[in-house]
């Protein structure tokens, strides 16, 4: 688990908000090198669990992803996504994430799939954000289908 880079982590910590409580990694920008996706380490500076891989920080994704959950985007992705590949993309991002913890570790992990939940969905922002760093999220291609239709947000 390395720091990021300094300049990496002001962009990030504008973008959230507030300072990181992980090391992670930008591994998407858009045109103008603004962070969109950062993949967190599994583990908090303190050691507790982090069960969100891949957070989405651009500042136009999230808005526009916000947009399609307020408007009931959960429960339609929900009823239109196909359980048991939701279900396979869950228990694939969280091999990814587990393989990334220390192999000597002993405290608490994350658990659940995508953004820590165990079935369904909880959130298209991290789906989002996986998807666009190359996960094979059928949540995710749901809401690149839905912004693209939309003439929103392209694909950075």
């Amino acid at each position: 688990m390395t720091d990021p880079p300094e300049a990496a982590d002001t962009r990030v910590t504008d973008l959230l908000g507030r300072r990181p409580t992980v090391n992670y990694q930008v591994v998407l920008t858009d045109a103008d090198g603004s962070p969109v996706v950062i993949r967190n380490d599994p583990l908090t500076h303190d050691g507790r669990p982090m069960p969100t891989r891949y957070w989405l920080v651009g500042t136009a994704q999230r808005s526009a992803v916000s947009r399609i959950e307020s408007e009931g985007g959960v429960k339609r992705v929900e009823s239109e996504v196909d359980p048991s590949e939701l279900e396979d993309a869950h228990r694939r991002y969280a091999a990814e994430r587990d393989a990334a913890i220390p192999p000597d570790w002993e405290g608490p992990r994350p658990s659940g799939g995508v953004g820590g939940t165990r079935r369904g969905v909880k959130c298209l922002h991290a789906h989002y954000a996986w998807f666009l760093a190359g996960g094979d999220d059928p949540v995710g291609r749901w809401v690149a289908e839905r912004l693209a239709g939309a003439g929103e947000v392209s694909r950075p």
